[in-house]
């Protein structure tokens, strides 16, 4: 099996569980309906971890764009493969969300809340507010790559390394993942997003496209500098791309305080007194 078809098939097992266990928790008349955050969270943690032992040993199960251009970053990874990468990551992500559409057909019916059917295929944040948003996916992807780097350098049982890998999204999603759903991965959201948008689901409403940007941009830049970060504190072999992209997240994020979405909170007078 090639890198190609190794990404592509790893990124469509990630998807058919990580999206199942959404669509579980989330569509109606489902035996799992409503069974609440830990769920996904272990949901999640463990389609990291069958997807990573499925394709491991024929393209080092990547199945994150953030991820591959962190290796590209640190140089564990030419970057002529990135585009390779990403693209069966695309493809992967897109057809494991349409399985799983099929998977949960007459649910789709008995959903009433499109909110819920997109937040099967799609991240969205609790309380909009771009800066904010963007900072989440910044910071949890980061913690992915460094995690996973440092993962990597302890050699104690290789065959272990992917079941702590999804231990480690898990812990991401308990502690980081309450604010935009922790896609820190951008084939993980967009491609089902896309998926979303083209099939026929009946009440499905809109994709959300204008937060979109927010779950790929946001996981590559804080996974870049998780990896530039993890090689220069870690390994002592600083680069100036670590300060290029530091730079350029600076840029993108003063852009999103002052020109993005901010949150409109209601001010409560429960238990305030004069």
């Amino acid at each position: 099996m090639t890198a190609f078809w190794g990404e592509l098939i790893g990124t469509a097992i990630l998807i058919m569980f990580g999206a199942g266990v959404c669509a579980g928790v989330n569509l109606k008349k489902t035996l799992s309906n409503a069974s609440g955050w830990i769920v996904i969270t272990f949901g999640w943690g463990f389609a990291v971890a069958i997807a990573a032992y499925s394709v491991g040993q024929f393209s080092g199960a990547h199945l994150n764009p953030a991820l591959t251009i962190a290796f590209a970053f640190t140089g564990d990874l030419p970057w002529n493969q990135v585009p390779t990468y990403i693209i069966a990551q695309m493809i992967g992500a897109m057809i494991g969300a349409v399985i799983i559409y099929f998977h949960y057909l007459p649910h789709w019916r008995l959903t009433d809340d499109p909110g819920a059917k997109l937040g099967t295929f799609a991240t969205g944040p609790a309380v909009p507010y771009t800066f904010a948003n963007l900072i989440s996916e910044m910071v949890g992807t980061f913690i992915l790559v460094l995690g996973i780097l440092a993962i990597g350098a302890n050699k104690f049982t290789d065959g272990l390394n992917p079941l702590i890998v999804g231990f480690l999204i898990f812990a991401i999603g308990l502690s980081f993942g309450g604010t935009t759903g922790y896609a820190i991965n951008p084939a993980r959201d967009l491609g089902p997003r896309i998926a979303h948008a083209l099939l026929p689901i009946p009440g499905k409403g809109g994709s959300n496209w204008g937060y979109a940007w927010i779950p790929v941009i946001g996981p590559i830049l804080g996974g870049s500098i998780g990896g530039l970060f993890y090689k220069a504190a870690f390994l002592g072999e600083p680069t100036a791309s670590l300060w290029y992209v530091i730079g350029a997240s600076v840029i993108v994020l003063a852009g999103a305080y002052f020109l993005g979405k901010k949150p409109q909170y209601s001010v409560s007078t429960d238990n305030v007194s004069a």
